[in-house]
């Protein structure tokens, strides 16, 4: 693993400013650029590049539904960039980035969309054709190529892993999030099944589920205003992202709670930040990179031997088990 030094030298700052930021201090003043520089130099220290480079070139539109903002929130989508970055790279593909309210008339080769999307932006991006690859949307599933998570398996992996730590009493931090244009609320697959399965195994009880957005100050506030306003509370907390659980860490130090001896909590994603909090994020490790690198590879695959029927491709989950658990 690559420590804060070895981020700060690669940043050209500090080491107790790369602390700083990768604990999403609130009182450090710094320009979304360093940060960005910070976050995206982390996630390379923990990228394993493949060294053999391809002769094939292509032209690939690269939608994303967030702006660097957003992406700086929540790192799982900084994380799938890179690897659709490097692995385009790696093959001599271009990649021409852009947004949903600006595509352009220009003729590409196929079209890589990442994030979430409502019915009518779908059909937008599905109106040429050349091929169209949905990453992490799971509105597309079925319909459309697809690349998405394995929500079930990581969440399972989750509720056994308290399990077996004696937790009976497990709650949940879902995310709340929405498209674009319609405002659509788009529904926390990882909610879906955390209640399914605790619900066979008679645990579960509605007034442990929290929401909240997807960013490390939703955590927070939403974590903080539930400890001061309940006494019966879980003892394990299973957060559908890294920066929700984040967030939830801090509130529940704030409490003077410990973790993981009072409140024990598991994240979701493994951004390479989850490494760095203390105490070190357990987490379920979804290989956001690799997924950005298999967006690159099946669509040039598309384009070379078109199936006759849409695709999904699911890709599985791993827990990393660390100290917040």
């Amino acid at each position: 693993m690559a420590t804060i030094k070895d981020i700060a030298t690669r940043a050209g700052v500090s080491p107790a400013t790369v602390s700083r930021v990768l604990n999403f201090d609130t009182e450090l003043s710094v320009a979304m650029e360093t940060r960005q520089k910070i976050f995206e130099v982390a996630e390379a220290l923990n990228y394993h590049k493949h060294k053999q480079k391809k002769k094939e070139t292509a032209l690939i539109r690269y939608v994303q539904w967030y702006d660097s903002e957003e992406e700086l929130s929540d790192l799982y989508y900084l994380a799938l960039r890179l690897g659709i970055e490097k692995k385009a790279e790696e093959m001599n593909i271009r990649l021409v980035k852009e947004s949903l309210d600006q595509l352009s008339d220009l003729e590409v080769d196929a079209t890589i969309a990442v994030g979430k999307f409502d019915a009518k932006q779908i059909r937008l991006l599905d109106t040429n054709a050349h091929p169209v690859l949905f990453v992490d949307s799971d509105e597309a599933r079925g319909n459309h190529h697809a690349i998405v998570v394995d929500f079930e398996q990581g969440v399972q992996q989750v509720i056994d892993a308290f399990i077996q730590k004696k937790h009976t009493k497990i709650g949940i931090l879902s995310g709340i999030e929405y498209t674009k244009k319609s405002h659509h609320m788009i529904l926390d697959r990882r909610l879906v099944a955390f209640k399914e399965y605790l619900t066979r195994l008679k645990l579960w009880d509605p007034q442990f589920q929290l929401q909240a957005e997807f960013t490390v100050e939703s955590g927070y506030q939403v974590m903080k205003e539930y400890l001061v306003t309940h006494t019966d509370y879980p003892t394990a907390f299973f957060a559908s992202s890294d920066a929700l659980a984040i967030g939830a860490m801090r509130a529940i130090a704030e409490m003077g709670l410990r973790i993981p001896e009072d409140i024990a909590i598991i994240g979701f994603n493994d951004v390479s930040v989850a490494k760095y909090v203390t105490p070190a994020l357990s987490t379920v490790r979804v290989y956001a990179e690799w997924m950005g690198e298999l967006a690159v590879q099946t669509t040039m695959n598309l384009m070379k031997d078109p199936p006759p029927v849409s695709q999904t491709i699911t890709v599985a989950t791993e827990l990393m088990v660390r100290e917040s658990s």
